[in-house]
């Protein structure tokens, strides 16, 4: 099982743990990673786009002009795609880009990024992480007392308030719970900041 360091708040070492070999020791799958990265990328897509087809678009009721006779090609209706201000072709409709990975796929990639993470030296486990008020600047001391002053992701056990409204004026750094850790955020992130207890957590979810 690999062995991590323990800090606390103050960057100072307390201990060591031993994480999940299942979750935190495997070898990285580039490929299921890539195909979470997209899935989730597919699910943030709004799909709400929206052109007008010839059925859409307002007039053109009438024939232009009579059917023969007139030397020029037969029209029924301006709204036609070839006439200018009728409707599209084939054009964009709403829709929904969502779609879903087999369960062991996406755990599969979530243990992968978080193997990664832990092989790098990018991870870093809190004994504790409480905040008595909303501060923003003490969130960042003890980010830069881990040494995790650039994109940081940190995750707690549970949520907390305190630490949500504290990270959220931080360029750079997000907040999730165990339950809401995912592919792309932690690939996003540079250092991953867990506490104890959200280690845990994503072990008992994934192991």
């Amino acid at each position: 099982m690999p062995k991590v360091t323990l800090y606390n708040q103050s960057g100072s070492q307390v201990g060591d743990i031993e994480l999940n070999d299942d979750v935190f020791g495997i070898e990285p799958n580039e490929s299921v990673v890539h195909d979470a990265v997209v899935m989730q990328q597919a699910s943030l897509r709004q799909g709400t786009h929206k052109v007008k087809g010839r059925s859409d678009v307002s007039g053109g009721g009438s024939k232009p002009w009579r059917q023969k006779g007139t030397g020029r090609a037969r029209q029924g209706s301006t709204r036609s795609p070839q006439w200018v201000g009728g409707g599209t072709v084939f054009g964009p409709t709403p829709r929904d880009y969502g779609y879903k990975l087999p369960k062991k796929v996406r755990r599969l990639a979530m243990k992968s990024v978080l193997s990664s993470k832990l092989q790098s030296d990018d991870v870093i486990l809190l004994e504790e992480l409480s905040l008595e008020k909303p501060k923003t600047k003490e969130m960042i001391s003890i980010l830069n007392n881990l040494s995790a002053d650039e994109k940081a992701l940190v995750v707690t056990e549970e949520y907390n308030q305190q630490v949500a409204l504290s990270t959220n004026n931080i360029p750079g750094v997000a907040y999730l719970t165990a339950e809401g850790v995912n592919v792309l955020d932690v690939l996003k992130s540079d250092k991953l900041v867990m506490t104890q207890g959200a280690a845990k957590k994503v072990e008992e979810v994934l192991g």
